[in-house]
């Protein structure tokens, strides 16, 4: 008969020894039940499960997934836990609810700087005896072969060659710039997002466009490199801001880069929206609660983590899942928003 090793636990901590005391039967009965096998009487299964709940033991994760080829886990990888991605998590652990999947959050960032193929090194770690399948948060290289099924969401590069989610990023970048032309808006700034990745250049060619569209020149002295990150969008903003010909408004490629804008205007004494308009995107909470407000183009992010859920379900399943979803992205108008100043 089968038993399962076990090491001495640390003190308090239930062993598979004291849930099968406690419930009258044998180590093996009590394996036998963890794991799903049959030859357990139900009325026995029924009071072991209850043993183990009332002892809340928890048999090792490592050695129960090296017996059933499974984990029963799903994890997911970002780089860091920041507003994005932590409402992302939300909307994931909504969905995971009730499945009978766990979920194992891993944040891959290395000594404060984002390394490319970080997400393969921590698939490496966790994939076969930790998890059954990933979600990974913008991924930095192509995860067509990985040895458990992805799902991707905003990856680096785009969608290409394997199941990828991400949001209108065109679109939201259009509309944000037309609701700043239609206030009267002509010296519209862009901080862009970061250079490596997809959703930033797409952002940026939604901005062109309303732009081209209106009849604006593209003017490439008021695009900036804002890299999605508070400090280098202030520091840009700041020589924006300072020039004798200053845009009237500023459309930030993120909400983090929008509310370093915010700052640096209050900091010049610049009125928003009286003197200056403020567009962001993504719509984290920080935006509603911003000073003012922040005018953001609203990313569903909880349905983004909630469909990644969704399609990696199916691809555990052995189901066919599309290659690319695409959620819209609409503007939220809110304060820091208003008509273009006469000068």
């Amino acid at each position: 008969m089968e038993t399962v090793a076990e090491s001495a636990p640390p003190p308090g901590r239930a062993t598979i020894s004291d849930v099968a005391r406690a419930a009258g039967v044998s180590v093996p009965t009590v394996s036998k039940v963890i794991n799903g096998r049959d030859g357990v009487a139900p009325a026995t299964s029924k009071r072991v499960l209850e043993v183990i709940e009332s002892l809340g033991y928890e048999s090792s994760l490592v050695a129960r997934s090296l017996r059933r080829s499974r984990t029963d886990v799903i994890g997911i990888l970002v780089t860091e836990f920041e507003p994005f991605s932590t409402e992302l998590l939300k909307g994931i652990s909504s969905a995971a609810t009730g499945t009978g999947y766990e979920l194992l959050a891993y944040a891959g960032l290395v000594s404060g700087e984002t390394r490319p193929g970080w997400e393969r090194r921590s698939l490496s770690r966790l994939a076969g005896t930790l998890i059954d399948g990933a979600i990974v948060v913008t991924p930095t290289t192509l995860m067509s072969s990985t040895s458990v099924p992805v799902v991707s969401i905003d990856p680096h590069t785009g969608p290409e060659g394997h199941a990828a989610i991400d949001s209108d990023n065109v679109g939201g970048a259009r509309a944000a710039t037309e609701h700043l032309i239609d206030l009267g808006h002509r010296r519209i700034a862009h901080i862009r997002g970061r250079e490596d990745l997809a959703s930033a250049e797409l952002r940026e060619t939604g901005y062109r466009e309303s732009l081209a569209a209106a009849g604006i020149p593209f003017d490439p002295e008021l695009v900036r490199v804002g890299g999605y990150q508070t400090a280098l969008s202030a520091e840009v903003a700041r020589a924006l801001l300072t020039r004798s010909d200053r845009p009237t408004a500023v459309f930030a490629a993120n909400d983090i880069s929008a509310l370093g804008v915010l700052e640096v205007a209050h900091e010049l004494g610049l009125r928003v929206p009286e003197d200056l308009s403020v567009v962001g995107f993504d719509d984290v909470p920080l935006a509603a609660n911003a000073t003012p407000p922040l005018t953001t183009v609203a990313q569903p992010l909880h349905d983004l983590g909630a469909e990644a859920v969704h399609m990696l379900l199916n691809l555990l399943r052995g189901q066919d899942v599309p290659q690319h979803v695409q959620l819209p992205a609409t503007l939220v108008v809110r304060a820091s928003t208003g008509p273009a100043p006469t000068r």
